[in-house]
């Protein structure tokens, strides 16, 4: 049987992409993640073809980002002090914000949407079945604005790029624990775009939108589905959220590629959130995603990164990831070659299996009430699917 062909795609530029020292969002998540992958064997696995892109030009990422955003964008980052002004503040790049202007921003996000619309273009040409952009998933930019360490929104970049390359319908599905609420917005209105989350509820989380109601405008409406989790929630509503609501969606939607928002921050350990998925639904969600790529759009999938903020959870969720698209089996200890390195870069032990998982902190009592929350809003998420 002939492996699937699968672009790894990466980029030395997207590595610069650093708001500030001790960020959540620091590229050390994503080079563990890669070194994890390497130390596996995975990129050297038949059908697996690894590929160092280049950044994308102002033209591609207009496509999706107003002119002057990427004007103001530059003049920033080449002089950050200049970000003091009070302009600054209209595209969401002022001091004190979530999406501070740094040295060489322009640079390393247009390197991150680089390798997005890489591994894109490598799936619709024709010259890969399916991508794996771990620098990928910056969800929160709007068209005219930064916005949740997102300067430039990546996935909207290389969903563009495909429909500008011929794509008829393109669906993207967002895991993260944060509402893609960039990319829903800016194809909000877009017919040929869907659109799904499966989040922790904007009532309690950043960034504060995802709700049942948006559903999409005018000929697009019904291409946007939300499925809002309350706090606490875990594996079942989460799972059943993308088995029951998004799987059939983007079946009847039937697109000819689909492009996934891998975000590893659903975990319960996640500092930034409060969901109480377990690692070990990882590989289910995975393989979901798998199969629906398989079943609705030919087995075409671009699976970019996203969020996770936690050393012990991303390198092993994206390496669960990558395994399942290349039909990898992983033995449960960890490589000594990544952890005693990785443990020396982030100055604590890492843990030394696969499935090592402690315990979720919240109460039992807080889990059980927010999985019957969450089984409610899966229900009624499936009954908007019927109207």
């Amino acid at each position: 049987m002939e492996a699937v062909r699968t672009a790894f795609v990466t980029s030395e530029g997207g590595r610069s992409y650093d708001l500030w020292p001790d960020h959540p969002l620091t590229p050390l998540r994503r080079q563990l993640a890669v070194d994890l992958i390497r130390a596996y064997g995975l990129t050297a696995r038949p059908g697996v073809t690894e590929i160092a892109a280049a950044p994308a030009d102002d033209a591609l990422i207009e496509r999706v980002h107003a002119p002057a955003y990427v004007r103001a964008v530059k003049r920033y980052s080449a002089a950050p002090a200049l970000a003091a002004e009070w302009e600054a503040r209209q595209w969401g790049l002022a001091p004190g914000g979530d999406t501070p202007a740094f040295a060489g921003m322009h640079e390393a996000a247009a390197a991150v949407c680089g390798a997005s619309v890489t591994g894109a273009m490598e799936v619709w040409e024709g010259r890969a079945d399916q991508a794996f952009v771990a620098g990928g998933g910056l969800h929160h930019a709007f068209a005219n604005r930064a916005a949740g360490f997102c300067i430039y929104n990546d996935p909207a970049v290389a969903i563009q790029a495909l429909l500008d390359a011929g794509a008829e319908r393109v669906a993207y599905i967002d895991v993260d624990v944060h509402h893609g609420d960039g990319t829903q917005w800016i194809f909000f209105e877009e017919p040929r775009v869907m659109t799904c989350s499966v989040h922790e509820s904007g009532r309690y989380l950043f960034p504060g939108t995802g709700g049942l109601a948006e559903r999409g405008v005018g000929p697009a409406e019904g291409t946007a589905v939300n499925v809002p989790l309350p706090p606490f929630a875990g594996d079942r509503p989460y799972l059943r959220a993308v088995e029951e609501v998004i799987a059939p969606a983007v079946m009847r939607f039937a697109p000819d590629v689909i492009v996934t928002q891998d975000g590893a921050d659903p975990h319960h350990a996640d500092p930034l959130a409060h969901l109480q998925v377990r690692l070990a639904a990882f590989p289910r969600l995975y393989r979901v995603l798998h199969d629906l790529a398989r079943q609705a759009a030919g087995g075409r999938w671009v699976a970019l990164g996203g969020g996770g903020y936690t050393f012990d959870v991303v390198p092993r969720a994206w390496t669960m990831l990558f395994a399942e698209m290349i039909g990898a089996e992983l033995a449960d200890e960890i490589p000594e070659a990544w952890w005693r390195p990785a443990e020396e870069l982030v100055g604590r032990p890492l843990p030394r299996r696969m499935s090592d998982d402690p315990e979720p902190e919240a109460s039992e009592e807080e889990r059980t009430r927010a999985d019957l929350e969450g089984d409610r809003v899966v229900d009624e998420a499936r009954a908007l699917l019927l109207r």
